[in-house]
Protein backbone atom coordinates (compact mmCIF):
# COMPACT_ATOMS: atom_id res chain seq x y z
CA UNK A 1 0.00 0.00 0.00
CA UNK A 2 1.21 3.39 -0.58
CA UNK A 3 2.48 5.94 1.83
CA UNK A 4 -0.65 7.44 3.33
CA UNK A 5 -3.17 5.32 1.67
CA UNK A 6 -6.33 4.72 2.50
CA UNK A 7 -7.08 0.68 2.82
CA UNK A 8 -10.39 0.00 0.63
CA UNK A 9 -12.82 -1.20 2.90
CA UNK A 10 -13.35 -4.16 0.19
CA UNK A 11 -10.55 -5.00 0.63
CA UNK A 12 -10.25 -8.22 3.30
CA UNK A 13 -6.57 -7.85 3.60
CA UNK A 14 -5.41 -6.93 6.64
CA UNK A 15 -3.91 -3.33 7.41
CA UNK A 16 -0.53 -3.71 8.42
CA UNK A 17 0.93 -2.12 11.40
CA UNK A 18 3.80 -4.02 11.71
CA UNK A 19 7.26 -1.93 12.88
CA UNK A 20 8.48 -2.80 9.62
CA UNK A 21 6.40 -0.30 7.79
CA UNK A 22 7.29 3.07 9.63
CA UNK A 23 7.25 4.67 6.21
CA UNK A 24 3.14 4.78 6.34
CA UNK A 25 3.08 6.80 9.85
CA UNK A 26 6.20 9.32 8.58
CA UNK A 27 5.74 9.75 4.72
CA UNK A 28 3.38 12.81 5.16
CA UNK A 29 3.14 16.12 3.36
CA UNK A 30 3.58 18.97 5.71
CA UNK A 31 1.38 20.90 3.70
CA UNK A 32 -1.60 18.31 4.34
CA UNK A 33 -1.89 18.00 8.94
CA UNK A 34 -5.64 18.25 8.10
CA UNK A 35 -5.61 15.33 5.57
CA UNK A 36 -3.11 13.55 7.44
CA UNK A 37 -5.68 13.10 11.02
CA UNK A 38 -8.49 12.47 9.00
CA UNK A 39 -6.24 9.42 6.92
CA UNK A 40 -4.75 8.38 10.38
CA UNK A 41 -8.45 8.10 12.02
CA UNK A 42 -9.27 6.06 8.85
CA UNK A 43 -6.37 3.52 9.83
CA UNK A 44 -7.38 3.53 13.46
CA UNK A 45 -10.38 2.29 12.85
CA UNK A 46 -9.16 -0.35 10.77
CA UNK A 47 -7.03 -1.44 13.30
CA UNK A 48 -9.60 -1.54 16.04
CA UNK A 49 -11.70 -3.45 13.98
CA UNK A 50 -8.79 -6.11 13.25
CA UNK A 51 -8.25 -6.62 17.06
CA UNK A 52 -12.25 -6.82 17.44
CA UNK A 53 -12.31 -9.54 14.74
CA UNK A 54 -9.68 -11.44 16.98
CA UNK A 55 -11.78 -11.67 19.87
CA UNK A 56 -14.11 -14.06 21.11
CA UNK A 57 -17.81 -14.50 20.89
CA UNK A 58 -19.71 -12.30 23.68
CA UNK A 59 -21.18 -14.52 27.10
CA UNK A 60 -24.54 -15.51 24.79
CA UNK A 61 -22.08 -17.02 22.49
CA UNK A 62 -24.24 -16.06 19.68
CA UNK A 63 -22.76 -12.60 18.30
CA UNK A 64 -19.23 -10.42 17.81
CA UNK A 65 -19.25 -7.24 19.17
CA UNK A 66 -18.37 -6.35 15.21
CA UNK A 67 -18.21 -8.58 12.17
CA UNK A 68 -17.11 -8.27 8.59
CA UNK A 69 -20.26 -6.99 6.87
CA UNK A 70 -19.80 -3.74 9.06
CA UNK A 71 -16.67 -2.95 8.30
CA UNK A 72 -16.87 -0.64 5.20
CA UNK A 73 -20.16 1.13 7.46
CA UNK A 74 -18.09 1.72 10.29
CA UNK A 75 -14.54 2.83 8.52
CA UNK A 76 -16.17 5.14 6.40
CA UNK A 77 -18.29 6.66 8.96
CA UNK A 78 -15.84 6.39 12.50
CA UNK A 79 -17.81 8.76 14.65
CA UNK A 80 -20.87 6.86 14.16
CA UNK A 81 -19.58 3.52 15.87
CA UNK A 82 -21.28 1.82 18.06
CA UNK A 83 -19.67 2.30 21.73
CA UNK A 84 -17.97 -0.77 22.46
CA UNK A 85 -14.71 0.47 19.98
CA UNK A 86 -15.53 4.27 20.48
CA UNK A 87 -12.68 4.90 22.00
CA UNK A 88 -10.31 3.95 19.03
CA UNK A 89 -12.60 5.46 16.30
CA UNK A 90 -13.15 9.17 17.85
CA UNK A 91 -11.58 11.90 16.48
CA UNK A 92 -8.49 12.57 17.92
CA UNK A 93 -8.36 14.89 21.26
CA UNK A 94 -6.37 18.49 20.56
CA UNK A 95 -3.65 16.91 22.18
CA UNK A 96 -3.39 14.03 20.45
CA UNK A 97 -3.88 16.36 17.32
CA UNK A 98 -1.10 18.38 18.44
CA UNK A 99 1.21 16.00 19.42
CA UNK A 100 1.28 14.38 16.34
CA UNK A 101 1.53 17.62 13.66
CA UNK A 102 4.90 17.43 16.48
CA UNK A 103 6.43 14.14 15.79
CA UNK A 104 4.95 12.95 12.23
CA UNK A 105 5.44 16.32 9.83
CA UNK A 106 8.91 18.69 10.00
CA UNK A 107 5.81 21.59 9.06
CA UNK A 108 6.20 24.54 11.03
CA UNK A 109 2.74 25.12 13.37
CA UNK A 110 1.72 28.84 12.90
CA UNK A 111 -0.79 29.77 15.96
CA UNK A 112 -2.61 33.05 15.65
CA UNK A 113 -2.66 34.39 19.70
CA UNK A 114 -6.69 34.23 20.47
CA UNK A 115 -8.01 36.46 23.65
CA UNK A 116 -11.76 35.37 23.33
CA UNK A 117 -14.84 33.60 21.81
CA UNK A 118 -15.31 36.26 18.90
CA UNK A 119 -11.25 36.07 18.06
CA UNK A 120 -11.04 32.35 18.63
CA UNK A 121 -13.62 32.17 16.03
CA UNK A 122 -12.57 34.07 13.69
CA UNK A 123 -8.97 32.43 13.90
CA UNK A 124 -11.35 28.98 13.25
CA UNK A 125 -13.12 30.39 10.39
CA UNK A 126 -9.80 31.77 8.41
CA UNK A 127 -8.91 28.25 8.84
CA UNK A 128 -5.84 27.95 10.76
CA UNK A 129 -4.39 24.46 12.38
CA UNK A 130 -3.79 25.62 15.37
CA UNK A 131 -4.70 28.80 18.33
CA UNK A 132 -2.60 30.02 21.12
CA UNK A 133 -4.39 31.45 24.27
CA UNK A 134 -2.53 34.32 25.08
CA UNK A 135 -2.28 35.39 28.87
CA UNK A 136 -1.70 39.16 27.90
CA UNK A 137 -4.71 38.91 25.98
CA UNK A 138 -6.52 36.89 28.50
CA UNK A 139 -5.84 39.19 31.13
CA UNK A 140 -7.07 42.75 29.17
CA UNK A 141 -10.37 40.82 27.77
CA UNK A 142 -11.82 39.19 31.03
CA UNK A 143 -10.10 41.14 33.48
CA UNK A 144 -9.37 44.37 32.11
CA UNK A 145 -5.39 44.45 33.58
CA UNK A 146 -2.40 44.43 32.73
CA UNK A 147 -0.12 41.59 32.34
CA UNK A 148 1.30 41.36 35.57
CA UNK A 149 0.11 38.42 37.20
CA UNK A 150 -3.28 38.94 38.12
CA UNK A 151 -4.76 36.20 36.02
CA UNK A 152 -4.72 33.69 38.12
CA UNK A 153 -5.59 29.46 37.59
CA UNK A 154 -9.62 30.37 37.39
CA UNK A 155 -9.51 32.27 35.08
CA UNK A 156 -7.16 31.14 32.72
CA UNK A 157 -8.59 27.84 33.25
CA UNK A 158 -12.27 28.90 32.50
CA UNK A 159 -10.76 30.94 29.22
CA UNK A 160 -9.01 28.41 28.09
CA UNK A 161 -11.86 25.56 28.23
CA UNK A 162 -14.31 27.85 26.54
CA UNK A 163 -12.31 28.67 23.60
CA UNK A 164 -10.88 24.58 23.12
CA UNK A 165 -14.45 23.61 22.96
CA UNK A 166 -15.67 25.73 20.70
CA UNK A 167 -14.69 23.48 17.97
CA UNK A 168 -13.01 20.22 20.67
CA UNK A 169 -11.91 18.28 17.45
CA UNK A 170 -10.87 20.89 15.24
CA UNK A 171 -7.23 22.97 15.16
CA UNK A 172 -5.55 22.26 19.25
CA UNK A 173 -5.15 25.12 21.35
CA UNK A 174 -1.89 25.68 23.50
CA UNK A 175 -2.56 27.85 26.43
CA UNK A 176 -0.39 30.49 28.45
CA UNK A 177 0.03 29.19 32.09
CA UNK A 178 2.41 31.73 33.75
CA UNK A 179 3.91 29.93 36.33
CA UNK A 180 1.85 27.34 37.39
CA UNK A 181 0.45 29.39 40.26
CA UNK A 182 2.43 28.37 42.61
CA UNK A 183 4.40 25.19 44.22
CA UNK A 184 4.81 21.91 42.65
CA UNK A 185 1.44 20.95 44.37
CA UNK A 186 -0.70 23.98 42.50
CA UNK A 187 1.22 23.45 39.23
CA UNK A 188 0.26 19.67 39.13
CA UNK A 189 -3.20 21.00 39.94
CA UNK A 190 -3.39 23.41 37.11
CA UNK A 191 -1.71 20.90 34.40
CA UNK A 192 -4.41 18.36 35.91
CA UNK A 193 -7.30 21.53 35.17
CA UNK A 194 -5.62 22.29 31.18
CA UNK A 195 -5.78 18.68 31.02
CA UNK A 196 -9.79 18.08 31.70
CA UNK A 197 -10.03 21.50 29.66
CA UNK A 198 -9.53 20.42 26.44
CA UNK A 199 -6.16 22.48 26.12
CA UNK A 200 -3.53 20.56 23.76
CA UNK A 201 -0.33 22.08 24.92
CA UNK A 202 0.74 24.78 27.32
CA UNK A 203 4.04 26.72 28.60
CA UNK A 204 5.07 27.40 31.93
CA UNK A 205 7.95 29.56 32.86
CA UNK A 206 10.21 30.12 35.37
CA UNK A 207 9.59 34.09 36.79
CA UNK A 208 9.31 34.60 39.70
CA UNK A 209 4.93 34.49 40.95
CA UNK A 210 4.97 37.99 40.67
CA UNK A 211 5.46 37.58 36.92
CA UNK A 212 5.05 40.30 34.11
CA UNK A 213 4.80 40.20 30.18
CA UNK A 214 7.74 38.54 29.36
CA UNK A 215 8.36 41.37 26.65
CA UNK A 216 7.97 43.83 29.11
CA UNK A 217 11.33 44.88 30.93
CA UNK A 218 12.41 44.29 34.77
CA UNK A 219 11.73 40.80 34.83
CA UNK A 220 12.75 38.22 37.33
CA UNK A 221 13.34 34.57 37.59
CA UNK A 222 13.55 31.65 40.35
CA UNK A 223 16.17 29.74 40.38
CA UNK A 224 17.15 26.59 38.01
CA UNK A 225 16.08 23.90 40.91
CA UNK A 226 12.79 25.57 41.53
CA UNK A 227 11.98 26.10 37.70
CA UNK A 228 13.21 22.35 37.53
CA UNK A 229 10.36 21.49 40.36
CA UNK A 230 7.72 22.86 38.32
CA UNK A 231 8.52 21.09 35.13
CA UNK A 232 8.63 17.65 36.96
CA UNK A 233 5.05 18.45 38.79
CA UNK A 234 3.90 19.59 35.27
CA UNK A 235 5.36 16.04 33.70
CA UNK A 236 4.20 13.74 36.93
CA UNK A 237 0.63 15.49 35.97
CA UNK A 238 0.84 14.50 33.00
CA UNK A 239 1.83 10.87 33.36
CA UNK A 240 -0.48 10.67 36.37
CA UNK A 241 -3.71 11.77 33.78
CA UNK A 242 -2.24 9.41 31.23
CA UNK A 243 -2.43 12.23 29.06
CA UNK A 244 -1.16 13.31 25.66
CA UNK A 245 -1.00 17.48 26.54
CA UNK A 246 2.34 18.96 24.95
CA UNK A 247 4.37 20.37 27.73
CA UNK A 248 6.35 23.44 26.97
CA UNK A 249 9.01 24.45 28.88
CA UNK A 250 9.40 28.57 28.62
CA UNK A 251 12.54 30.45 30.16
CA UNK A 252 12.55 34.49 30.64
CA UNK A 253 16.22 34.04 32.20
CA UNK A 254 18.09 36.20 29.02
CA UNK A 255 17.32 39.32 30.68
CA UNK A 256 18.98 39.03 33.81
CA UNK A 257 21.22 35.55 33.43
CA UNK A 258 22.33 35.64 29.86
CA UNK A 259 21.80 33.11 27.09
CA UNK A 260 23.74 30.15 28.20
CA UNK A 261 21.60 30.09 31.18
CA UNK A 262 18.76 29.55 29.40
CA UNK A 263 20.10 27.08 27.19
CA UNK A 264 21.34 25.02 30.44
CA UNK A 265 17.60 25.92 31.95
CA UNK A 266 15.78 24.30 28.76
CA UNK A 267 18.29 21.33 28.14
CA UNK A 268 17.55 20.26 31.73
CA UNK A 269 13.66 21.09 31.51
CA UNK A 270 14.08 18.45 27.94
CA UNK A 271 15.81 16.09 30.06
CA UNK A 272 13.11 15.83 32.29
CA UNK A 273 10.49 15.11 29.91
CA UNK A 274 9.50 18.76 28.75
CA UNK A 275 8.13 18.35 24.65
CA UNK A 276 8.73 21.58 23.44
CA UNK A 277 11.18 24.30 24.52
CA UNK A 278 10.41 28.49 24.58
CA UNK A 279 13.21 30.69 24.89
CA UNK A 280 11.53 34.16 25.50
CA UNK A 281 12.88 37.34 24.40
CA UNK A 282 15.60 37.02 21.64
CA UNK A 283 17.08 39.56 21.27
CA UNK A 284 18.53 39.28 17.69
CA UNK A 285 17.51 36.61 14.75
CA UNK A 286 21.14 35.15 14.95
CA UNK A 287 20.27 34.22 18.53
CA UNK A 288 17.04 32.55 17.64
CA UNK A 289 18.85 30.44 14.76
CA UNK A 290 21.49 29.89 17.23
CA UNK A 291 19.35 28.18 20.00
CA UNK A 292 17.61 25.89 17.36
CA UNK A 293 20.80 24.85 16.20
CA UNK A 294 22.03 23.87 19.92
CA UNK A 295 18.68 22.34 20.89
CA UNK A 296 17.94 20.06 17.96
CA UNK A 297 16.32 17.86 17.82
CA UNK A 298 14.31 18.96 20.65
CA UNK A 299 11.53 21.38 18.91
CA UNK A 300 11.25 24.90 20.13
CA UNK A 301 8.27 27.82 19.76
CA UNK A 302 8.75 30.89 18.50
CA UNK A 303 7.18 33.99 20.47
CA UNK A 304 6.47 36.70 18.04
CA UNK A 305 5.79 39.66 19.43
CA UNK A 306 5.61 42.74 17.12
CA UNK A 307 6.95 45.57 18.66
CA UNK A 308 7.92 43.98 21.17
CA UNK A 309 11.37 42.82 22.93
CA UNK A 310 12.64 40.73 19.77
CA UNK A 311 13.11 41.87 16.51
CA UNK A 312 10.51 40.47 13.91
CA UNK A 313 10.95 37.30 12.33
CA UNK A 314 8.54 35.96 9.35
CA UNK A 315 6.38 32.75 9.32
CA UNK A 316 9.36 31.75 6.57
CA UNK A 317 12.33 32.72 8.63
CA UNK A 318 11.09 30.73 11.23
CA UNK A 319 10.91 27.92 9.12
CA UNK A 320 13.99 27.81 7.59
CA UNK A 321 15.50 28.63 10.94
CA UNK A 322 13.94 24.86 12.30
CA UNK A 323 11.25 26.86 14.62
CA UNK A 324 8.49 23.73 15.23
CA UNK A 325 6.17 26.12 17.04
CA UNK A 326 4.86 29.84 15.99
CA UNK A 327 3.09 31.62 18.71
CA UNK A 328 1.32 35.63 17.55
CA UNK A 329 0.54 36.62 21.15
CA UNK A 330 -0.61 40.03 19.98
CA UNK A 331 -1.97 39.06 16.74
CA UNK A 332 -5.82 39.69 17.21
CA UNK A 333 -5.57 42.20 20.64
CA UNK A 334 -3.70 45.01 19.22
CA UNK A 335 -5.52 44.94 16.18
CA UNK A 336 -8.66 44.88 18.14
CA UNK A 337 -7.51 47.66 20.48
CA UNK A 338 -6.94 50.29 17.31
CA UNK A 339 -10.27 48.95 15.32
CA UNK A 340 -12.27 49.00 18.54
CA UNK A 341 -10.77 52.49 19.15
CA UNK A 342 -11.27 54.25 15.52
CA UNK A 343 -14.38 53.44 16.15
CA UNK A 344 -15.36 54.89 19.27
CA UNK A 345 -13.69 57.49 18.46
CA UNK A 346 -15.73 58.41 15.15
CA UNK A 347 -19.17 57.30 17.02
CA UNK A 348 -17.96 60.20 19.62
CA UNK A 349 -17.22 62.77 16.85
CA UNK A 350 -19.61 62.43 14.57
CA UNK A 351 -22.03 60.28 15.71
CA UNK A 352 -21.96 57.20 13.41
CA UNK A 353 -20.09 53.98 14.21
CA UNK A 354 -19.76 53.13 9.92
CA UNK A 355 -20.16 49.35 9.83
CA UNK A 356 -19.68 48.09 6.73
CA UNK A 357 -22.86 46.92 4.90
CA UNK A 358 -21.31 43.51 4.57
CA UNK A 359 -20.69 42.97 8.52
CA UNK A 360 -24.56 42.56 9.58
CA UNK A 361 -25.51 40.54 12.79
CA UNK A 362 -26.45 37.65 11.06
CA UNK A 363 -23.21 37.72 9.67
CA UNK A 364 -21.47 37.94 13.21
CA UNK A 365 -23.91 35.37 14.61
CA UNK A 366 -22.57 33.09 11.61
CA UNK A 367 -19.14 33.45 12.71
CA UNK A 368 -20.19 32.42 16.04
CA UNK A 369 -21.87 28.99 15.38
CA UNK A 370 -25.54 30.31 14.52
CA UNK A 371 -26.08 28.00 11.78
CA UNK A 372 -24.57 25.43 13.88
CA UNK A 373 -27.46 25.72 16.56
CA UNK A 374 -29.65 26.27 14.14
CA UNK A 375 -29.63 22.64 12.52
CA UNK A 376 -29.44 21.42 16.43
CA UNK A 377 -32.80 22.77 17.06
CA UNK A 378 -34.20 21.25 13.08
CA UNK A 379 -32.80 18.16 13.63
CA UNK A 380 -34.27 17.70 16.90
CA UNK A 381 -38.08 18.97 15.75
CA UNK A 382 -37.80 22.32 16.78
CA UNK A 383 -39.50 25.15 15.40
CA UNK A 384 -37.55 28.19 16.67
CA UNK A 385 -36.22 28.79 13.36
CA UNK A 386 -38.74 27.69 10.94
CA UNK A 387 -39.50 31.07 10.04
CA UNK A 388 -35.76 31.77 9.92
CA UNK A 389 -33.39 34.77 11.27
Amino acid sequence: MAPHAIQDPSDERPVSFSEDRPVETLAIQPEAVNNTVSSWLTLSAARALENLKQQPESNSGTSKLINTADQQSVVDAPVEAAPAVAADLLPPSGARKLKYMLEHTDELIVCPGVYDGLSARTALEVGFSAMYMTGAGTTASRLGQPDLAIAQLSDMKAHAEMIANLDPYGPPLIADMDTGYGGPIMVARSVEEYIRAGVAGFHIEDQVQNKRCGHLQGKKVVSKEEYLSRIRAAQDAKTRLRSDIVLIARTDALQTLGYDECVSRLKAARDLGADVGLLEGFTSKEMAAKCVKELAPWPLLLNSVENGASPLITVEEAREMGFRIMIFSFATLAPAYVAIKDTLMRLKEHGVVGTGKNITPVKLFEVCGLKNSMAIDMNAGGLAFAGGV
